[in-house]
Parts: structure tokens; sequence; C-alpha cells
């Protein structure tokens, strides 16, 4: 008697809840959805296909879980997912989207020193925009800049370093080449705010010049919107760049800068400080120093 073997197939295994298999569709919208992210400028209000996606993401935890698991798959973290900021993301250092400081001042400048000096322009740019904890904490806060009060705020980072300096009996005049963002502040107070060219135009390598570039980037990359022209240009922040700001608020170079005293809040309005009566105060006139609303 020989033994009976079932070749039956096997019972299948229990189906899924209803929504929570994945089709192809749901990847390529959860895909679509983090392509939106990756345009800036996009704003979801003007968008109806990428409201409705982001509507999804908030109303699906698992289509949520799928467009952060795609996100992550290509590098990116998600920093915030709303009508507000869209689906703003940033780059991991090894993703294939991350812009490195380094890459962006070598197209900027060629010289070392300059791209230090990028390098403090964008970091002044965050602390003027975002002075205080209770400012990034705040979604609805719009903070606003501008080209010649950023570098008015960085001259008096200078100057307040050198009376620091002075105080500890540091050397006060390093070599121009030496790296480390206290060289590039004593390299940016002997470089012009605006230097002078035939045609009247504002020179790359001035410091006015190059906070000019740094937030013409920052413009392009959806994190500022200019306003006008005045005082070398005004911009105001988005929700994209409170969230990076956030992100890089921990830093000790944003720490240090902040701590210097350079923007007391008192009622809530951060301003400089008087300026000191110095021979370079004509660099700075009329600076249409930072407001917030």
């Amino acid at each position: 008697m020989t033994e009976h073997v079932d070749w039956s197939e096997p019972e299948p295994a229990a189906a899924p809840a209803a929504g929570s298999a994945v089709t192809p569709a749901d990847a390529a919208d959860a895909a679509r959805l983090v392509a939106f992210g990756l345009q800036p400028k996009l704003q979801p209000a003007r968008d109806q296909e990428y409201a409705q996606l982001l509507r999804r993401h908030r109303e699906d935890p698992a289509f949520a879980r799928l467009a952060d698991a795609v996100a992550a798959g290509l590098g990116l973290v998600v920093l915030e997912v709303s009508p507000r900021a869209g689906m703003a993301v940033t780059a991991a250092e090894d993703s294939v989207f991350a812009v490195r400081m380094g890459d962006y001042a070598r197209r900027a400048a060629t010289d070392s020193a300059d791209r230090f000096l990028h390098g403090l322009a964008h970091l002044a740019v965050a602390a003027l925009a975002f002075p205080r904890p209770e400012d990034l904490a705040d979604d609805g806060y719009i903070g606003r800049v501008t080209v010649n009060g950023v570098d008015a705020f960085v001259r008096q980072a200078c100057r307040r370093l050198e009376e620091r300096a002075e105080e500890q009996g540091e050397n006060t005049d390093p070599a121009t080449d030496a790296p480390g963002l206290e060289a590039a502040w004593r390299i940016w107070a002997r470089r012009s705010a605006t230097g002078a060219t035939k045609d009247a135009r504002r020179p790359a390598a001035s410091t006015t010049g190059i906070v000019a570039k740094a937030v013409g980037f920052l413009t392009d990359s959806g994190f500022l919107q200019r306003t006008g022209d005045d005082h070398g240009g005004t911009y105001r922040t988005t929700a994209r760049y409170q969230l990076q700001v956030r992100d890089m608020a921990g830093s000790a170079a944003l720490a240090e800068l902040l701590d210097l005293g350079i923007v007391p809040v008192t009622d809530g309005t951060p301003t400089l400080l008087p300026a000191e009566d110095t021979d370079d105060l004509d660099l700075v006139a009329d600076a249409g120093l930072p407001f917030h609303s």
C-alpha cells in the first residue's frame, strides 16, 4: 500500500487587509510626490495634483510610509509634509541630490579664502532670518533680510571677534589664507563691501557681491523669495528655509555667531547694534537692516 502524497497547492496566506497592498500605481504616486518635493519653487496651492498627493500622504498612513521610503531610498530626509511646505526634503550627505558647500563655492569663486566667505554669508543669512529659537518654532514666522544688512551684520561680528581676541591676548592678524571660520571673519573685514567697476556693477568678489550670490542661490533653491531691490535686494524666508535652518540650528558655527549678541531682541524685533564710529561706516550706509513679521 503506497502512501498518498497530496500535490495540491498549499493554502494561501491570509489576504492583506483592505488598502494595505501596494500596487505599481501607488509606487508611482509616491515617487511623483517625492518628485514634487524636489521642485522647491513649486507651491502645492498652485498645483492640484501636488495638493492631492499631500492630502493622501496625510490621510493614508500606508501611502505615507511608501512615499517616505521612496525618499529614503534616494538619500533624502523628509523634514515635513504639509500644505504650507509641500514635501520638504533635504539631501543626506551621501545622496546624489546633495549640494555641498564646497561645490557651490567652487562655482562661485576660485580663491580658497572666498569659499570661506561664501560659507559665512550663508551662515549670516540664517542667523539674521531666525535669530531666536521661538522664530524657528513658530510655523507662521517669516524672516526678512537684505543684502546690505547681512554684510553690516558680519562686519559687526568681525569687530566683536577682534575685541574678544584682544581681550584674551590672541593674535588678531593671522595669515589671510588660514583656514577656519574665525579666519573667514577676519578676511571679510579686510574685503571691500562694494568695490568699484567702470559700469557701476557690484563686483562678485566684494562682500555684498558674495552675499548677493548666496541669497540668489537660496532664492533659486526655493528657500528665499525676493521682495524688492532696496538695500542691495530684500528677501523673505519660505517654510522650506525655516525647516532647513531648524535642521542646522544645532551647528556650532551658527550658535557661535548668535552668541556674539549682535542681534539683540527686546520687543521681538531683531536689529543690529549701533555701528561704531569707524572709517568704514560709509560701506554699510543705508544697510536696510533686517526686519521680521
